[in-house]
């Protein structure tokens, strides 16, 4: 299918609070309709489910459709030419959906160009496009991803038990603790974290109770982190907490940042995601420990989210133009079939 201007491409998005998908054009300036499901997209034994996105996508297309006003019903007569699957956890987890999708969406859809990206790698389109940089990305957990446009370099991401220092839960976690230190009389806990915890979850001693069972925990963790930012001003243990996680992300960020960008420019450093809406508590030192460990680069806002993102990589590649470099897990491009695709 030939990909011109006005051309339909899809951007989705598979996160811990649902799936999101975006109608665009090519060319546009601004995306055509968008889609929300709340529900996330399930992770079994085999990885992520692809039946269960697939089950939650193609009513949420037609929905689009409907939005959109012009796109026929059928896939025969659809002008989709690609679409872009961004998903937490597609790095490790997204064999399934590899494996499946790209038949599955030329069948339903007529879809014949897809990427399938780990949503760090839609993140950095999202934020920074296709320029050599880095990315922060930072919520419950936390990852940084750089590229110099021939490889990719990823730090941490490993999940609440073996990493995400720096993230949404890390806060929390160490929060909590501080919180039931001062609870016990131990060194290093917070008078105003305890009455914090005691507030939002009732007395210290059922919190094991409480977030042990649960299936969500470091959600549940994460959402106890704005509680140690609106501490951080009066206390000194709150402070505290928050510069540890700036130098944590801080350090993330220099592991994958390329030495100079384009032209021997200094290289962007991007933060996305809401981690990062927390404000001065965390933005400050950060930007210190930013200063302090990549003195060559320049820190940004991040410009656009990982929904944004995946709907630029599938403009870049409906047009050939996809200029990030592609990864058996991270970013890859599956072909369809003799002289179909890139992978």
């Amino acid at each position: 299918m030939t990909a011109t201007a006005g051309s339909y491409v899809l951007g989705v998005d598979s996160g811990g609070s649902g799936l999101r998908v975006v109608l665009g054009t090519i060319g546009a300036e601004k995306p055509v309709a968008t889609a929300v499901c709340a529900e996330p997209v399930r992770t079994g034994p085999a990885g992520i489910d692809a039946e269960h996105l697939l089950e939650q996508l193609l009513p949420a297309v037609d929905e689009l459709r409907a939005q959109a006003g012009e796109w026929t019903k059928t896939a025969a007569d659809s002008s989709v030419v690609a679409v872009a699957i961004g998903a937490a956890g597609m790095a490790t987890l997204g064999d399934q959906l590899r494996a499946e999708l790209p038949a599955a969406l030329e069948r339903a859809l007529g879809v014949q160009l897809l990427a399938l990206a780990a949503d760090a790698v839609t993140a950095y389109a999202g934020a920074v496009g296709q320029r050599p940089g880095a990315v922060v990305a930072g919520g419950t957990g936390m990852i940084a991803l750089g590229t110099d446009l021939t490889d990719w370099h990823r730090a941490d991401g490993w999940g609440h038990l073996l990493g995400d220092s720096g993230g949404g839960a890390w806060i929390g976690r160490a929060g909590l603790d501080a919180a039931m230190r001062a609870h016990d009389g131990r060194r290093g806990g917070s008078l105003a974290l305890l009455a914090r915890l005691e507030a939002v979850f009732g007395p210290a001693p059922e919190l094991p109770g409480l977030l042990y069972p649960r299936t969500d925990r470091p959600a549940l963790l994460a959402s106890f982190a704005p509680e140690v930012a609106a501490c951080a001003g009066d206390d000194p243990v709150a402070a505290g907490i928050l510069r540890d996680a700036a130098a944590h992300i801080a350090e993330a960020a220099a592991a994958v940042c390329p030495e100079r960008g384009p032209t021997d420019e200094p290289c962007e450093v991007a933060l996305t995601g809401g981690l990062f809406r927390m404000g001065d508590p965390l933005l400050v030192p950060l930007r210190e420990e930013l200063a302090r460990q990549l003195p060559q680069a320049r820190t940004v806002p991040g410009s656009g989210d990982p929904l944004a993102g995946s709907l630029r990589i599938a403009e870049a590649l409906a047009t050939g133009d996809l200029r990030l470099p592609l990864h058996p897990t991270l970013l890859c491009v599956p072909a369809y079939g003799p002289g179909r695709g890139r992978s």
